[in-house]
């Protein structure tokens, strides 16, 4: 009997005492940013927009959070700067073209203090030597417009881990990488992973696509271009977004993965949308509304919270340390950061919302920006002392009279111009050379 009762209680000893070693550790999530060119706030029907169809982009904010005051440089490589590693231009902005290598981005702080995969996919345009994509962090990447600058839609050329590949048989650059982007995550699905997914649609060339009545599988090249297939090229990223999802949601890693939607900057400036009863000009380029302002979606099941609008302003400069915060990586201090996490905001809470944003852009670098101002949800101080009230003078047609400024006004001010006084003398010296300037693409690029 003695024998007997001292097994079970050895029994029950172990029984008790298993979970604390059987409990499986929470994994870190996947986290997927995807990135579309040239592609305003404007262009999203969850946001009111009416001219284009973007079925999957509403479902994610139907099911997720949206936001109402995203933005982001007027062109791509500053946004893309900024996005990548958390820091306003005017602390590291080279050229056009060009991502400082002294840099460290998302990618290498999610993979060295995280242990996250890395992935990315589509346009680079950061820099052409051979081991950028790597050095910036990411193991593995399908890209356009890395060694070289050839088509991107039908039979595109493509740098897939280093190697250039050539499509002569009516391929889609849309397609293949979503392809290799989906290969990645299915490659990858029992470890945690970072998907940068950088959209080359819905930039010019507007041109057919394989949805298209008028694709044309033998067109070569990036000179056919008309703006009537805008739409066509709305839809068909949107597409993109929902494979990327059915993907996810066939492997069953809907529920740990947080997806970030945003665009690189406004819209080009051929297209017009409507924006309920207005017209929206593309400004792609401009530091007005239209060319800063880009919609961002975010999604994950069970963390945020559904059908949620957000009015807090978000910068390209908070992506990174949202990241970093959802991934659990450190961010060494040297680094100083200028963006500031959101993930409270999208865990339904307060958080710590910015009260304004800066801009400092300058298209080809150099030592001064052409374009400098800190802005709040209402008022935009430029650094040559012009205030506007952007939020009923979205073409900032006609600055505010110091002599007419009512209280509301001055406080902004104020405030705005102690934002401004921050960054004085935060361009560092040793990139303070004129500009580089180069060819100037067509619409930017």
């Amino acid at each position: 009997m003695m024998r007997v009762s001292s097994l079970l209680a050895f029994v029950v000893l172990l029984v008790g005492t298993a979970p604390a070693f059987a409990q499986p550790t929470k994994r870190k999530p996947n986290i997927i940013v995807f990135m579309a060119d040239d592609f305003g706030y404007e262009c999203v029907g969850a946001n009111g927009g009416t001219s284009y169809k973007t079925p999957n982009l509403d479902k994610l904010a139907a099911s997720g959070m949206r936001f109402e005051h995203c933005y982001v440089q007027p062109l791509c490589t500053p946004t893309r700067v900024q996005l990548m590693t958390g820091r306003y231009n005017v602390r590291n902005y080279l050229n056009f073209g060009t991502l400082d290598p002294r840099e460290t981005t998302f990618a290498n702080l999610l993979k060295r203090f995280a242990g996250y995969v890395t992935c990315m996919v589509g346009k680079w345009q950061l820099g052409q030597r051979i081991d950028l994509p790597k050095h910036f962090g990411f193991d593995e990447y399908c890209l356009w417009q890395h060694t070289r600058r050839p088509p991107r839609y039908a039979n595109p050329g493509l740098e897939i881990n280093s190697k250039e590949i050539d499509y002569t048989k009516g391929e889609y650059g849309p397609d293949l990488i979503n392809k290799y982007a989906l290969d990645f995550i299915e490659r990858k699905k029992n470890q945690p992973f970072l998907l940068y997914y950088s959209e080359m649609l819905t930039h010019s060339p507007f041109q057919p696509t394989p949805d298209s009545k008028e694709w044309d599988p033998k067109l070569i090249g990036e000179k056919v271009s008309n703006k009537k297939h805008f739409a066509d090229n709305v839809a068909y990223m949107d597409k993109m977004v929902g494979r990327l999802v059915a993907k996810l949601d066939e492997l069953r890693l809907r529920e740990n993965t947080l997806i970030l939607f945003l665009g690189d900057n406004g819209t080009g400036v051929q297209i017009a949308s409507q924006l309920g009863s207005r017209t929206i000009q593309g400004a792609k380029g401009s530091t007005t509304a239209a060319g800063m302002h880009v919609p961002l979606i975010c999604n994950w099941p069970g963390v945020i919270p559904a059908g949620k609008v957000c009015a807090d302003l978000i910068d390209s400069t908070d992506f990174l340390p949202t990241m970093c915060e959802a991934a659990g990586a450190k961010v060494p201090g040297e680094l100083k950061l200028d963006g500031r996490s959101f993930l409270a905001q999208l865990r339904g809470e307060k958080g710590s919302p910015r009260e304004w944003f800066y801009c400092w852009y300058a298209r080809d670098g150099g030592a001064e920006a052409t374009h400098e101002f800190a802005a709040t949800h209402k008022y935009k101080l430029y650094r040559t002392g012009d205030l506007y009230d952007w939020q009923a003078d979205p073409l900032e047609k006609k600055a505010i009279a110091k002599d007419q400024l009512p209280p509301e006004s001055r406080a902004a001010r104020r405030m705005l111009q102690a934002a401004l006084d921050q960054y004085r003398d935060a361009r560092p010296a040793d990139i303070k050379q004129p500009g580089k300037k180069k060819k100037k693409e067509k619409d930017g690029d």
